[in-house]
């Protein structure tokens, strides 16, 4: 009894003590990376040069204020123009436009506030007819991809469990997805938790599946 009392309660202190050490692990090594920006700083100008001791989180600061004056610099016109002839000078250089506009094309689709990439939480059919599993929407095909495919078809992500940062990249019948009524968030902990942390959506979605035949 006294065995079980115990395994009880260390279980106990593991749900608790997990989770947050985890969190101060991922924002200390969040904060930890952005702090390097200091050392772009001429070595007179940084904290241990000036007062003798580094200062934590300083670089965080320093780099979300640069970030924030580099939009408020390039929303104006002469910023604007600034911004379009740095993109034609990268554009010139080899192996690094192709780098540069890749990455370009990923982080305008993904922060742009009128995209809907990841904005939707879809339910679909994968990796076989019967089997289901949670997609974000990312968009349509484009390209020649679209010549190819009769109908109306919708791009989609499927991240894998418990890591979300990989996962497969799928294009399918826009009538053969279902959108769920559950936000980006609510989806990443329920694929995170592998369907342990249940959103209060889940059960609508569950009645919802039942009224839709497989597609064969």
């Amino acid at each position: 009894m006294l065995t079980i009392l115990m395994r009880k309660y260390f279980v106990t202190g593991l749900l608790i003590l997990v989770p947050l050490a985890i969190t101060l692990w991922v924002l200390n090594l969040i904060i930890g990376t952005m702090d390097q920006s200091l050392l772009l700083l001429p070595e007179r100008w940084q904290p241990k040069a000036v007062i003798g001791f580094n200062i934590p989180g300083l670089g965080t600061i320093l780099t979300l204020l640069f970030v924030f004056l580099t939009g408020l610099l390039t929303r104006n016109f002469i910023g604007k123009q600034v911004v379009t002839l740095w993109e034609m000078l990268l554009t010139r250089i080899p192996v690094v436009s192709t780098i540069y506009s890749s990455v370009k094309q990923v982080s305008d689709t993904l922060f742009s506030s009128s995209g809907n990439a990841f904005r939707k939480a879809m339910l679909i059919q994968y990796p076989r007819q019967g089997s289901w599993t949670i997609a974000f929407l990312t968009g349509v095909p484009g390209g020649d991809v679209r010549n190819h495919l009769t109908g109306d078809y919708i791009s989609v992500y499927v991240p894998t469990t418990p890591n979300p940062t990989s996962g497969f990249f799928l294009m399918m019948p826009r009538a053969e997805a279902i959108e769920l009524d559950m936000s980006v968030d609510e989806a990443l902990k329920y694929i995170v938790s592998m369907g342990v942390v249940s959103p209060e959506y889940v059960v609508a979605a569950s009645k919802n599946l039942q009224a839709v035949p497989p597609k064969i």
